[in-house]
């Protein structure tokens, strides 16, 4: 039981920074950061003990239970579980120390320390969940937290908007991972990880006729059904296309959430999902297809929208974009160990570019647009250096640790198929492109003449210390966790998923090959960028079209707004119209008008003369001895 205590510390310092917040104020932190440490603790504890060969599973207490169902509140943590702890307790603990420097002064101070703890808390429940109901609980309780954050600084317009639009695209598609799990309760009659997970063989078979009231004739797998329905929940979750256009509008939240919500945790709950889930995945070779062919197609768009972003923390969004497309493939392919090893050292360095990118922001005064910055690398050293270890990483520059990672998951993708080889080939042109976009970044945020505001070039300096030890750390663990032997630890949670040919020539050509994609994205944007920046407005020039797509994010926000957004709103005014007005309101308001001619009909009786009631007495016996002598 002592275990339930990692994600009970973190709800413990949302409930008491919710009662008093407003006496605590700026030392809210003084109850958030010792609670997530004290989690990351327990955590490590929790992971100590599963390496040496235990899973724990620790029932809480019944929630419900009405006729064959059951629901359950417990944990249950395993090599998975205990690898996503151990990720989401360090850096959102590093989170919380670097927000007591970058939120110093914020009005929404405490609230802000209220919502990552309850993030936490809600991030920690879902990956040690022991069920589907459970899961799906805390999968909306991120999303909530997700809309919080996203709109803490609410009276901005474009927060309000990105925190909405966040929240409606991920309510599509969790309520396909709802009937999802409705249909798990449906085939296998309950909702418990491991009765389900250990007879998904039996009902390998099953099927489900979507057309049964309307005569039958259709059907389908019904473990095809369950496992495209969860991961619509996934795509919605991961930001895979098609609904991947909420993240990049995310970054309106505060940039400790960027690196906690939006890189390193909740973003990953759908590769995850579908991970947990392998043994049900592994039976539909049709929904494998689906989630390695979405998974390679946001990993392609991703990194061509990156190519051309000028906003500092928008490029590293897209890069979450493709570098998440990169691990859903993986996962559809098979590499579950591969695409979980990815997840982890991602988590690493891309909260370290996040939390690089808002050390920019507070030393030139809140400016995000990169063109408007350059020349910090000697002002910003610590910054600078560090960013470049996120940028090496995510570029899979080798010995480090998104070298291993990238080379893990290509060769995985390899070693999957004929499906697998082609995305492979897409995964080593997108290495390119990676490595071009984050030093595209690099070169021009911290290269060449300084092109900041001359009002605040004299001012610019390295944050604070709790700025800035975060970065540090994250660099370590940009490097080191590529050499403790995550993979071999993870296989234990797949069996059977053991690599293949991780030696030979295909194994030495797919890092060769990765590798010198890598080096040449480098090299390019060291050409463009730094020898001969010219080049990049010609290129503008001659490939205009191309260039505004891309910039435009492929029109995709614009196509929505065109297919399903200006035509709903239509549909709405006209019905407003149509049904409020014309039915509703004329039925309220005509009832009002019977009433009051009710009204004005019953003056005429009520005269208040004594004759009139005396007359109308005598009509009134008269008419019924009328009625009684001829009926």
């Amino acid at each position: 039981m002592l275990y339930a205590l990692i994600p009970l510390l973190p709800l413990l310092a949302f409930i008491i920074i919710g009662l008093f917040g407003h006496q605590l104020k700026d030392r809210a932190h003084l109850i958030a950061v010792p609670a997530v440490w004290l989690s990351f603790l327990l955590s490590l504890m929790a992971f100590s003990e599963v390496a040496s060969g235990h899973v724990l599973e620790i029932p809480l207490y019944t929630w419900a239970s009405s006729g064959d169902l059951t629901i359950q509140i417990g944990l249950y943590v395993d090599q998975l579980s205990a690898a996503m702890l151990m990720l989401v307790t360090i850096v959102s603990g590093l989170v919380h120390i670097y927000t007591m420097g970058y939120m110093h002064g914020e009005p929404g101070y405490a609230r802000f320390f209220g919502n990552i703890a309850l993030f936490t808390f809600s991030m920690l429940m879902l990956v040690m969940s022991d069920n589907f109901l459970q899961l799906f609980v805390f999968w909306e309780a991120v999303g909530l937290c997700s809309y919080l954050l996203i709109g803490h600084w609410y009276e901005r317009p474009s927060a309000r908007a990105a925190a909405t639009k966040a929240f409606l695209v991920n309510r599509v598609g969790d309520f396909g991972f709802m009937l999802g799990i409705l249909l798990v309760f449906v085939i296998f009659g309950t909702l418990q990880y491991q009765p389900v997970l250990t007879g998904a063989a039996s009902q390998a078979e099953a099927t489900i006729d979507l057309m049964g009231a309307l005569g039958g004739g259709w059907e389908v797998s019904a473990m095809t059904l369950i496992c495209l329905l969860l991961f619509v929940g996934a795509v919605g979750k991961s930001a895979q296309v098609p609904l991947h256009v909420w993240l990049p509008d995310a970054m309106e939240g505060p940039t400790p959430i960027s690196a906690l919500i939006h890189a390193a945790t909740m973003v990953t709950a759908g590769v995850f999902m579908v991970a947990r889930l392998a043994p049900l995945y592994n039976l539909s070779p049709v929904a494998m297809d689906v989630v390695a062919v979405v998974g390679g197609l946001t990993m392609i768009v991703g990194a061509t929208i990156a190519l051309t972003q000028t906003d500092i923390k928008r490029v590293v969004a897209y890069s979450t974009l493709s570098q998440l497309g990169y691990m859903m493939m993986a996962c559809g392919l098979g590499g579950y160990v591969a695409g979980i090893y990815h997840l982890l050292t991602h988590g690493a360095f891309k909260a370290l570019l996040f939390l690089g990118c808002g050390s920019v922001i507070l030393a030139v005064h809140h400016e995000q647009d990169m063109r408007h910055m350059g020349g910090l690398k000697d002002k910003l050293p610590v910054t600078y250096w560090t960013f470049m270890i996120g940028s090496l990483a995510l570029a899979g520059f080798p010995l480090t640790a998104g070298f291993f990672s990238k080379d893990e998951l290509l060769l995985s993708a390899w070693n999957a198929g004929s499906l697998g080889q082609v995305l492979t080939v897409l995964g080593v042109i997108t290495a390119g492109m990676t490595a071009f976009y984050s030093f595209r970044l690099v070169f021009v945020t911290f290269w060449g003449e300084s092109r900041v505001d001359p009002a605040h070039a004299s001012h610019i300096h390295e944050p604070s210390k709790v700025v800035t030890v975060p970065l540090l750390v994250l660099a370590v663990l940009s490097i080191v966790t590529g050499y403790i032997g995550i993979p071999e630890f993870l296989q234990h949670a797949f069996p059977g998923s053991e690599g293949e040919g991780h030696h030979g020539p295909a194994a030495m050509g797919i890092m060769v090959m990765a590798t010198l994609a890598g080096l040449t994205g480098i090299g390019m944007a060291y050409l463009f960028y730094v020898k001969s920046p010219d080049i990049p407005d010609r290129l503008m020039t001659q490939w205009q079209t191309l260039y505004q797509a891309s910039l435009n994010k492929w029109y995709v926000d614009e196509g929505y707004d065109k297919v399903f957004v200006n035509p709903t709103f239509k549909i709405a005014d006209q019905m407003w119209k149509k049904v409020d007005i014309a039915i509703i309101d004329n039925a309220v308001n005509g009832v009002a008008r019977g009433f009051a001619w009710w009204g004005w009909m019953a003056r005429f009786i009520q005269t208040g003369e004594t004759q009139n009631y005396a007359l109308g007495m005598t009509v009134g016996a008269v008419l019924i001895l009328t009625a009684y002598v001829f009926f």
